[in-house]
Order: structure tokens, then sequence, then C-alpha cells
């Protein structure tokens, strides 16, 4: 798991996920076991699991179903590895990512945008669509260990 510190956000239940923009510099200490990358471009081979979400700058995932499938993996490895969930500034699609894994994890979808904002970055979830798509996200099927 993460240690609390830049870009890590710790949702309800204790589970924490890295949050990061692809244009910074990798944060030091130790990379993760798991990520998602939220790209309009597949991105490089980054030499740990991945899922590539094809999102381009500014918009929605171009499969919102998969995303949702995808969210749902992370949150459940986020209880025991390190995840990671980037794009490339890390606050309007990484930002609305993390919002939908605050859903999964408890937070109700009216108040997620509100939740990252305050515990990951203050201008997280950019754009007004995709503040409805967090407030319209509808989590998987509860499989939850």
């Amino acid at each position: 798991m993460w240690e609390a510190g830049t870009g890590v956000l710790r949702l309800p239940s204790g589970r924490l996920v890295r949050g990061r923009g692809l244009r910074d510099p990798m944060p030091s200490g130790h990379p993760p076991t798991f990520g998602v990358y939220l790209l309009g471009a597949a991105p490089p081979e980054f030499g740990w699991v991945s899922r590539w979400i094809r999102w381009p700058d500014f918009r929605l995932p171009g499969d919102p179903a998969y995303a949702g499938r995808v969210f749902e993996e992370a949150w459940r490895r986020a209880g025991s590895e390190r995840v990671e969930i980037a794009c490339g500034g890390g606050r309007g699609r990484t930002g609305t990512a993390l919002a939908c894994l605050a859903v999964l994890d408890g937070v109700p979808a009216a108040e997620a945008v509100a939740f990252v904002r305050e515990h990951y970055h203050p201008r997280a979830v950019e754009t007004p669509w995709q503040r409805r798509f967090v407030r319209d996200f509808p989590p998987p099927e509860k499989t939850r260990q």
C-alpha cells in the first residue's frame, strides 16, 4: 500500500490510491503495482500491470462500461496493492476517476467530487460533463471483500 503523501487519496475505507500527472516526474518511493492510465492514445509500457482507458483530455471515457470495470478492479486492488490513477495533468480525468473510486468506496455520488477536491486536489474534475459522469456513475455489481 502507499504511504500518505503527495497525490495519495485516502478513501473512507482506508484504501490509498495515488493520483498523478504523467507530465510530472515520478514521485520518489515505491512504484505502483497496478496503474490506470486515462489518455487519448495508448501509454508506453510502465513495467507494472496497467490498464488503459481511452479518454481524450477534457472529455469522457470512450467506453464508460469498460471504465467502470477498470475502476472496480482498481478499487479492489487498492485494498492490498499500490494503485496509481494518472492522466496527462493529473486533475480532470484523474480526479474524475478518483471520484468514481470514492463512489465505489461508499461516498454518495453527489458528494464524490467535493470529497476528491478536499482530499486530493482543489481543481480535480475539471468540466461540467466530468462532474455529471461522476454524479451518474453507477457502481458495478458489488463484489467487495
